[in-house]
């Protein structure tokens, strides 16, 4: 083997390994898992703005 087919089984391993993080994103399974990954940044948003709304009465 030379340099140069390690290197195209190097890229072919590479594709073969973005290809299946590509179907692991965009699979219809995940959707709802995603979806409640996304939203967590708002999760404590109601907690937060109480703090901050008692915090300014005082």
């Amino acid at each position: 083997m030379d340099v140069g087919t390690l290197r195209g089984l190097g890229t072919v391993m590479v594709l073969v390994a973005f290809v299946s993080v590509v179907f692991w994103a965009y699979n219809g399974k995940r959707k709802s898992s995603f979806d409640e990954a996304a939203n967590l940044p708002f999760a404590d948003e109601t907690a937060h703005s109480r703090h901050v709304f008692r915090s300014n009465d005082q």
